[in-house]
């Protein structure tokens, strides 16, 4: 595998070494000890499939608050998504800023997305399918949103919003719970070594 930390600290793309024969091919996409070895969490405690039929389908922009934070490794296994993550992290230089990363059944390649990020995607193909890996059970009462259009965030996704779940619809733009955000993600967070 191989490990690329995009310009947000902390967040990596993940290719894998594909071992092609006749047959296919074969390729480790997950091992904690490599994931260890690159400063990273690889606790799992739940995984989960987002399965969506329709091209233009967007998810997101979700995340938890403390102490329900999750990292999560995400893998498209079907189809093709561009997915965005968002640093929610207060102390950061790259606070509120975004990444774009294309993920596809074809190129291989997971992201790895720190806990306080926010997480979306948009699927550029019909009958799309990822795979998370998530460190932390799911918490209700602590999850948040933002909208995939905030002006704040200034995301150009690159394909046509098609189909929004009202949940996603309803989430509170940076501007109304930004002080909020900053005060609930503002943890004491040990230093990377």
């Amino acid at each position: 595998m191989i490990f690329s930390e995009t310009i947000l600290a902390g967040a990596y793309t993940v290719e894998v070494d594909r071992h092609q024969d006749n047959r296919g091919y074969f390729a480790r996409v997950f091992c904690a000890d490599t994931f260890l070895a690159h400063g990273l969490k690889p606790v799992v405690a739940q995984a989960s499939i987002s399965y969506n039929a329709k091209r233009g389908t967007l998810r997101g922009l979700h995340f938890q608050y403390p102490p329900a934070t999750e990292n999560k490794y995400v893998r498209c296994t079907k189809g093709a998504v561009a997915d965005v993550i968002v640093d929610l992290r207060p102390e950061s230089a790259t606070y509120l800023r975004h990444v774009i990363v294309n993920l596809s059944a074809d190129n291989g390649r997971g992201l790895y997305i720190p806990e306080r990020f926010a997480h979306g995607f948009i699927t550029l193909t019909d009958d799309t399918e990822l795979i998370y890996l998530i460190s932390n059970y799911y918490t209700p009462g602590a999850e948040g949103g933002l909208p995939h259009d905030d002006p704040s965030l200034g995301i150009s996704w690159p394909a046509e919003v098609r189909v929004l779940s009202d949940r996603d619809r309803a989430w509170k733009p940076h501007s109304s719970i930004g002080d909020e955000l900053k005060a609930r993600m503002n943890i004491a967070v040990p230093k990377r070594s």
